[in-house]
């Protein structure tokens, strides 16, 4: 028989190859899919059925996000098996703080050329964060782009559509004064500031191999470590509990983020000396001579996903989430905020 994709195949892309990967993660992706889902891999679109029999008024919750310059580590590191949870988490920890749980996950992969040992690793990685979330990989494209990417190098972006009853939709604006500020504990530094942690490892030429704090672990280690997936517990948590807000600490750390989610009116004050910051934190600090506000405005600094709650149930919400292996703090409390005074206040 003719070969119909020579011609293509000779400029860079693989058809064969590319439709071969796709049989081979097709058990991948549906170890995580849900009773929602209709459709199996390859066809044009994925299925989802929305179970409504629980919910008044279903409300769809939608986020997109990637993984940013990490991936540069990645490839100099070649580890890909953890991205994929960078990825998924991502997109699940800013659709949960509304209240919505995720329901389908879909991903968009591109690569100069197809590597297919590299991609089964991200799609296994993207796998795990979905399992993490109880979200099904409902779908997603995997792109050869010749010339557009070096080689071993790719681009990773994901979607992700939850849905929460109208009626429960937790968007700050119950926020009042007197509320507490519950922290989270990251698992490092999730996904965001690696533009400054690379202009570091190059400028200062170190090496990733080396070891920063009392542990046998190296930076590369530690960098690469997966963002923390916050939806079990948060779910858990808003099935028994009023939650008046949460704000994902992402780009941007504490200055961007936590203001989102205040209404006008009230201030969150923050106590620095309440959580524990992590070794590599310190590290990045000493190495980019930076305060520890300027840290703050860049990096989650420990605290990866805040609750703003009413003070009567902060024992409790504590309690709980001791019990789910979740590492929180009270870190601060809901003020009134003075005329033309900052909605965030951080005293050290």
């Amino acid at each position: 028989m003719k070969d119909l994709s020579k011609a293509y195949k000779e400029s860079g892309v693989d058809i064969e190859k590319a439709s071969n990967f796709i049989t081979k993660i097709k058990e991948v992706v549906k170890s995580t899919h849900t009773k929602g889902v209709l459709s199996d891999i390859g066809l044009f679109g994925g299925m989802f059925k929305l179970d409504i029999s629980n919910i008044e008024s279903p409300v769809l919750v939608a986020a997109t996000d990637g993984v940013g310059t990490k991936l540069k580590l990645a490839f100099q590191l070649n580890k890909h098996d953890t991205v994929g949870i960078d990825l998924v988490a991502m997109n699940v920890n800013d659709i949960v703080v509304h209240g919505s749980k995720p329901l389908f996950f879909l991903d968009y992969l591109a690569m100069g050329e197809l590597n297919t040992s590299i991609a089964e690793d991200i799609i296994k990685g993207i796998s795990e964060g979905c399992k993490q979330s109880g979200c099904a990989l409902l779908g997603g494209e995997t792109a050869e782009l010749p010339g557009f990417y070096k080689k071993g190098e790719y681009e990773l972006s994901g979607f992700c559509v939850g849905v929460v009853d109208d009626s429960k939709i937790i968007d700050g604006s119950s926020i009042g004064v007197g509320n507490v500020i519950i922290g989270l504990a990251s698992s490092g530094v999730h996904s965001n500031g690696f533009s400054l942690i690379r202009k570091i490892i190059r400028e200062k030429s170190v090496s990733l191999d080396e070891k920063i704090d009392e542990t046998s672990r190296t930076l590369g280690d530690i960098l690469l470590t997966p963002t923390k997936i916050y939806v079990g517990s948060i779910l858990n948590l808003i099935r028994d509990f009023q939650i008046n807000g949460m704000a994902h600490i992402t780009g941007g750390g504490f200055f961007e983020n936590i203001p989102r989610i205040l209404p006008r009116g009230v201030k969150a004050k923050i106590d620095f000396y309440s959580f524990e910051k992590p070794a590599i934190f310190h590290w990045i600090k000493e190495q980019a001579n930076l305060s520890w506000e300027e840290m703050m405005s860049i990096f989650n600094c420990g605290i990866g996903m805040v609750l703003i709650v009413k003070k009567e149930d902060v024992e409790d919400i504590l309690n709980r989430l001791n019990g789910l292996n979740e590492k929180a703090w009270i870190i601060g409390e809901i003020q009134r905020q003075e005329q033309d005074s900052d909605n965030i206040e951080i005293y050290f």
